[in-house]
């Protein structure tokens, strides 16, 4: 018997804006709101023109955290009932970030819906997060984020075949007759793993990472998955097929609540692996977020490399990896808050180099448009045109192929690195879950302040060191392919020697708000001291200027990175 299709009428929510990866809330607001979901679902499949959503193949897949089963149960029941002809569903409904990316643009879907809140806590008291990845395999675009926006608020009902069960423990085709559809809705549960495994062995000489890793000489690596999605990646592909032994990588199996843990992998949230670190056992380690698009690299005895390092060190050394030498490299992009050391690479490599909004889709532009090879965000993110996503494991392989080439470590390897171009040292500091009116009132401000044409040329003297303002504004981004322009990208206070401070309201949280604050420095002469410490001036004057732990009532940052 053909199964049921049914419309449920519902009421709008106001707060479905989804931000720069998706809409993130605490899981008790999806349990708890009468249709929240559903809301946000049909949102997303009414954004679709109807003739381009008949018929369509659309990929599905989670992280595996707390809530992503019952979501995934009701997206396939609303795809079916909303026109879609087929679904692609990682097993167990899990699938990283940057497999999904790549499975749409593999099968050449209409887009993906990828369940997750990335480094945010999960369990039943964490948060959930929806992303919709178009047909290039990247988050959508902002005119797409804000259609899906205006339905959500004017919404009146949904459609879901309330019937239609799945098995997501069972690879293969399952396959559904619906009232009123000519053609069978077919659901396809696939290998998380193997398309995007066959993807980095087209990328990477696997023969020189295996020696490396199990070789005569081998290094010894230790990676940490954090609970989150990357374990069986790590698994199959490094121990597996690289030949690391199994107990290099540890916090392999995928857990709802992350293990209780913050899967987010900086020396704060992944202190268990910089600790493991300090003997000096292993010589190289990377832990993974909960989605597995984000990476942190330690050397030998915890030596940490700063993403903004890490995506120049790649980028000078971008022909160790082959793919590059097959296809060129077409440019080089950074977030804006991101520091200045890709542009040094970029300058000297004669190699254009674009500074955007955060986001990966303002990367995903310029890489559709053959415009960008290699990019990176200081949050971590690291990546390549091989997909339209950051991607953690890319990033890792991408070093190990580094040091396969140069065999060198990792710590000579930068510190060759900084003596060739000099050291941008970086820093962030996040202040989470700080009230929100408070936090953006606080940069109105600040933003009223530096716009007065007196604060250019203002002097800042901390101890023995004096900082001359040369620029400051509101980072605004023309996007060179399409001419769409983003604005209040960040505050930015820009110093005659090149030093920067950023203030920047973060979207990624699902609670308050999250104030960032960046600090960038250049030191050609000074290039082996502690980060904090020759931050510390500027770092004074950014806390002075906006009179941020007054204004927040918070005495420090959460997390320091």
């Amino acid at each position: 018997i053909p199964l049921q299709v049914v419309t449920v009428p519902t009421a709008p929510y106001p707060d479905q804006r989804p931000g720069t990866s998706g809409l993130r809330k605490r899981v008790f607001v999806f349990q708890s709101r009468r249709n929240y979901l559903h809301n946000f679902i049909q949102s997303i499949f009414s954004s679709i023109d109807l003739r381009d959503r008949q018929g369509s193949t659309v990929v599905v897949g989670g992280d595996g955290r707390f809530f992503n089963q019952t979501a995934i149960e009701v997206i396939v029941q609303m795809a079916a009932a909303n026109g879609v002809g087929r679904l692609i569903i990682g097993h167990h409904g899990i699938m990283s970030t940057p497999a999904i990316s790549c499975v749409i643009r593999k099968y050449k879907a209409i887009g993906g819906i990828i369940l997750t809140a990335s480094h945010n806590p999960g369990g039943p008291d964490g948060d959930f997060g929806i992303k919709f990845n178009t047909v290039n395999g990247g988050p959508a675009k902002e005119a797409v984020t804000n259609k899906i926006f205006q339905i959500s608020r004017t919404i009146e009902e949904f459609a879901i075949c309330p019937g239609l069960r799945v098995d997501l423990t069972t690879l293969g085709k399952q396959m559904f007759d619906l009232e009123n559809k000519f053609k069978p809705f077919t659901v396809e549960i696939v290998d998380s793993v193997e398309s995007y495994a066959n993807l980095l062995r087209n990328i990477f000489d696997f023969a020189a990472l295996k020696e490396l890793l199990s070789g005569e000489n081998h290094i010894k690596i230790r990676l940490d998955a954090m609970h989150g999605v990357v374990g069986p990646y790590v698994r199959r592909i490094l121990c597996e097929e690289l030949g690391c032994p199994a107990n290099s990588a540890i916090n392999c199996i995928p857990m709802e609540d992350f293990g209780g843990q913050h899967p987010d992998p900086n020396l704060t949230y992944a202190a268990d692996l910089v600790d493991s670190m300090r003997d000096g056992q292993h010589d190289f380690g990377a832990a993974f977020d909960g989605d597995g698009d984000r990476n942190m690299i330690l050397g030998k005895h915890g030596f940490f490399v700063t993403p903004s390092d890490s995506v120049a060190v790649i980028a000078d050394n971008i022909f160790c990896i082959p793919y590059f030498q097959h296809t060129g490299v077409r440019g080089f992009a950074r977030s804006m808050p991101t520091s200045a050391a890709l542009d040094r690479v970029a300058k000297a490599t004669k190699i254009e180099l674009y500074e955007t909004p955060t986001g990966w889709k303002f990367f995903g532009n310029l890489m559709d448009a053959g415009r960008l090879s290699l990019c990176g965000e200081e949050s971590f993110g690291t990546g390549g045109d091989h997909i339209r996503e950051k991607d953690g494991l890319w990033a890792v392989l991408a070093w190990l192929s580094i040091l396969a080439s140069r065999r060198q470590s990792v710590e000579d390897i930068l510190k060759d690195h900084w003596l060739k171009y000099g050291r941008n040292y970086f820093t962030r500091y996040d202040y989470e879950n700080v009230d929100i009116d408070a936090a953006c009132e606080m940069m109105e401000d600040l933003e009223f302040m530096i716009s007065d044409k007196s604060f250019v040329k203002q002097r800042f003297a901390v101890e023995d060191k004096i900082y001359q303002v040369e620029k400051a504004d509101n980072f605004e981004y023309t996007d060179p392919v399409d001419s769409t322009i983003s604005r209040n990208q960040g505050l930015r206070i820009i110093f005659s020697d090149g030093s920067r401070i950023i203030y920047r309201l973060s979207g990624t949280g699902s609670d308050g708000a999250t104030v960032r604050i960046y600090i960038d420095s250049y030191e050609r002469e000074h290039i082996f001291e502690d980060t904090q410490v020759i931050l510390a001036p500027l770092a004074t004057i950014a806390l002075k200027i906006s009179q941020l732990h007054h204004r927040t009532g918070r005495s420090g940052p959460s997390v320091i990175t």
